[in-house]
């Protein structure tokens, strides 16, 4: 059965962020991700996860506001964005380090068209190198949740890991995204699992919790079990009432 991680940005809401931990390690979970922890005291979120002893193994760049539908989604693909974009990873991987975090996911932002390609393609090449020693993921995202995103395909998201060939940039998949983008996610990973180092789960076509549905998350679990996937699957969805009484589909 795979190694399972909580989001503590859509889980656990009923408590501040510090409480978290402490609540996703009772539950059961082994791991946290956080998509965008700058606006927290690193020391403080730190001494949380490590008392809960659940390693931190993702976050996001750039920081912004994933739950605000108005609010900006990266811009590593954004031309006239470069010099934010370096400065805000840089100051990532800051964070990164402070939270012994092991992932930093690098949103592509909102563009499109040949110069945008080029933009994103650059930037990643010099992020993967600024990154040394750091693992990086890219992420598809459906264009329904997230209008304009220049990543919203895994054919690009491919493409662009060929040409970078850096050992420590792969690819997150959203089972989620994926069901949305091509409507096969068994298929989808089976074309991509060689590049995939982090996985997030939620229920289609809502992004509640992973049960019912759309996807068969049973089957995809003991697919990600029969290839060998021994990365983390991360809960990253928005439970329909108390996430405690939602979490019936966390195997024991």
């Amino acid at each position: 059965m795979p190694r399972f991680c909580a989001n503590l940005t859509t889980l656990f809401t009923e408590v501040p962020l510090l409480e978290r931990p402490a609540l996703a390690a009772e539950a059961g979970f082994e791991a946290a991700e956080i998509l965008f922890p700058f606006g927290t005291d690193a020391t403080a979120l730190d001494r949380a996860l490590a008392g809960a002893g659940l390693p931190l193994v993702l976050i996001n760049c750039p920081p912004s506001d994933p739950l605000d539908s108005q609010g900006p989604r990266g811009f590593a693909a954004v031309p006239g964005e470069e010099a934010g974009f370096r400065k805000a990873l840089t100051r990532s991987l800051r964070y990164m380090d402070m939270l012994g975090a092991r992932r930093l996911n690098v949103m592509a932002g909102v563009a499109d068209g040949p110069e945008a390609a080029g933009v994103f393609a650059d930037n990643m090449a010099w992020a993967a190198e600024a990154a040394k020693g750091r693992l990086l993921t890219i992420e598809p995202t459906n264009p329904a949740d997230l209008p304009g995103c220049f990543l919203d395909d895994f054919s690009v998201a491919l493409a662009l890991l060929e040409e970078i060939g850096a050992p420590n940039l792969g690819l997150q998949f959203d089972a989620y995204h994926a069901h949305c983008i091509t409507g096969d996610v068994p298929g989808t990973w089976e074309a991509v699992a060689p590049w995939v180092s982090h996985v997030q789960v939620a229920g289609a076509p809502d992004r509640h919790e992973p049960a019912g549905g759309d996807i068969d998350y049973p089957a995809f679990f003991r697919q990600l079990d029969a290839g060998g996937y021994d990365g983390w699957v991360s809960a990253e969805y928005f439970p329909r009432g108390a996430t405690q009484d939602g979490l019936g589909w966390l195997p024991d």
